[in-house]
């Protein structure tokens, strides 16, 4: 195959002719290309799916991680492990394309590697890699880890993606006519191209638009700007030439998101509510683009149980019962093997499954160990638990509250708390789940899109009213939602106590009643849930509102510098 003038090698939709490129810092499109993390990965996967089934002129830029995110292993009292194995994988092709690129200073040369539309039905994905015997030891560790901790190796990383993923569409003349940042990873794209175009910022603007994931200002990468220029992230441009570029004249502090929102077009939050949080987070600074909501969405063809579905059409209760329970009954197969424990599936079952992190309060049902120890031996109402997620390696306090769990689910036959949480065990646990539990505090979450696939499995979502939910969840109808008060009013303790003491009013008083006393109407609230989510939040949808809101949209460049 020529990669020299590359075209997507099927014909595109009339509706989505124009040219884009999609850069992310991690995709997870099939178990088997371990290069992502959570989250933002799933993200990403599923939209190029949805690319590809909608035949949208699309390819994906991404990096390829020698030893992925990490593996999740277990020491020998069964805490976590992180360990690093190299990945080899044979269905990636070889392009032949090398080419160089400048990082701190010095060339370091990027190889190319190509995964087709048919291996796993996504739209194409091509994937740098640095770890050749070109580079000396330093530049192939580049590529080495996702997110490395190392600040000088991710601004690489940053580098690579960015003016990596531009220099790379150069390379096979692809020409894009919209260049999509998924968050601002790959921001260092926007000074190539400021250099490619004439040093004229209106031309940047008219190529870029960017997606933002942080609810949090302090959550967005900054870096200290004098190190981003000595490792040559401003593609030649001077300090100061920066600071005057992107309107932060008295900032040291290179912030990522800032200025990708002054140099793109247009930009989205990713679910409504975090449109609403990303205007007002980011209103206090001028020259930003506009910020729509463009809802994240997962790939309804891919994370579905088809015959759940076809059971659920059919209205054939004992059938769609009967899948369920055979469903959890093969996830628990991976709870025995992991764990040594037999849980039932007959048993209500309580699943929380993403990646671990402090907002997301993985624990928080835990807190009240009196609560806890009754809820987990009732015997008119039982319940199982199920754990599984990973830290980012070096978050310590993450890292903890997964080995707390771990040393606690010790003193219980029915809490399972289970490692390498990647694509394969996320299906299998949602199929796992009657009650796919999810309790970030308000409003730190922008989206969350575990939920949904719960949901195409026949779990019912149990959740407080964040990122996503506020557009789904009718409490009693299609899942459960926390009341939400004025969170801003209240301290951290105060609102983790509120959201614990309604977490187990609601688990007790209405769910838990519901699944074993009137299982028509639970039945009920699972096909709905299953019907709801079909309609609003498959990736298609969201992948056709890129194009419509976002790429398609018309030029406004009246803040340039």
């Amino acid at each position: 195959m020529d990669f020299r003038s590359y075209k997507v090698p099927y014909a595109a939709d009339e509706r989505y002719e124009k040219r884009v490129a999609y850069f992310s810092m991690e995709f997870a499109i099939h178990q088997p290309l371990k290069i992502y993390s959570g989250g933002l990965g799933f993200l990403s996967g599923s939209h190029l799916r949805s690319a590809y089934e909608l035949r949208q002129n699309l390819v994906g830029i991404g990096i390829l991680w020698k030893y992925g995110y990490y593996d999740q292993a277990r020491h020998q009292d069964q805490t976590l492990q992180v360990t690093w194995m190299e990945k080899i994988y044979s269905f990636l092709e070889d392009t032949n394309i090398k080419f160089e690129i400048t990082v701190h200073e010095h060339p370091v040369w990027v190889k190319v590697m190509y995964l087709p539309p048919t291996t796993f039905n996504s739209a194409p994905l091509f994937l740098m890699t640095t770890d050749i015997p070109e580079n000396d030891y330093v530049s192939q560790t580049i590529t080495h880890r996702l997110y490395d901790a190392n600040v000088a190796t991710k601004v690489a990383q940053f580098i690579l993606l960015g003016v990596g993923g531009a220099k790379l569409l150069d390379e096979i003349g692809f020409n894009p006519e919209v260049y999509h940042l998924n968050e601002a990873h790959g921001l260092s794209a926007a000074f190539y191209l400021y250099n490619k175009f004439g040093r004229k910022i209106e031309e940047v603007k008219k190529r870029l638009v960017f997606t933002t994931h942080t609810p949090e200002e302090a959550g967005n990468e900054k870096h200290d700007i004098f190190l981003c220029h000595k490792m040559s992230y401003f593609c030649g441009l001077t300090v100061e030439e920066t600071k005057k570029l992107t309107g932060m004249p008295d900032d040291n502090q290179f912030n990522h998101s800032l200025a990708a929102l002054r140099f793109a077009r247009v930009a989205n939050g990713v679910s409504q509510l975090h449109g609403e949080v990303s205007r007002l987070m980011w209103s206090k600074y001028d020259n930003i683009c506009e910020i729509l909501a463009i809802t994240n969405a997962q790939n309804w063809r891919y994370w579905a149980d088809k015959q759940l579905y076809r059971s659920r059409e059919d209205g054939t209760d004992e059938l769609f019962d009967d899948r369920k329970k055979w469903m959890k009954k093969r996830a628990f197969e991976l709870v025995a093997d992991q764990t040594g424990k037999v849980f039932d599936p007959n048993v209500f079952t309580i699943v929380w499954a993403r990646r671990f992190a402090g907002y997301k309060r993985a624990n928080l049902i835990t807190r009240d160990i009196q609560r806890f120890n009754e809820l987990m031996s009732n015997s008119k109402y039982p319940v199982q638990i199920i754990w599984a997620g990973k830290p980012y390696p070096v978050d310590y306090p993450a890292i903890s509250e997964f080995n707390e769990l771990v040393q606690l689910s010790k003193n219980y036959k029915n809490v399972a708390v289970l490692v390498g949480y990647e694509l394969a065990l996320s299906k299998r646990l949602k199929q796992a789940a009657d009650c796919w539990l999810n309790n970030p505090r308000v409003p730190r979450e922008a989206s969350g899109t575990s939920g949904m696939t719960a949901a195409m499995n026949g779990a019912v979502n149990f959740s407080t009213n964040d990122g996503w939910i506020p557009e789904f969840v009718h409490h009693g109808n299609n899942g459960f939602v926390v009341p939400e008060v004025d969170y801003v009013k209240m301290s951290t303790q105060e609102q983790d106590q509120y959201d614990l003491d309604q977490l187990y009013d609601i688990l007790q008083k209405e769910i838990l009643p519901l699944y074993y006393d009137d299982h028509n109407t639970w039945r009920q609230i699972v096909k709905n849930g299953m019907r709801d989510v079909q309609v609003q939040f498959d990736s298609n949808r969201m992948a056709e509102e890129y194009y419509n809101l976002l790429y398609n949209k018309p030029e406004n460049i009246e803040n340039t510098y």
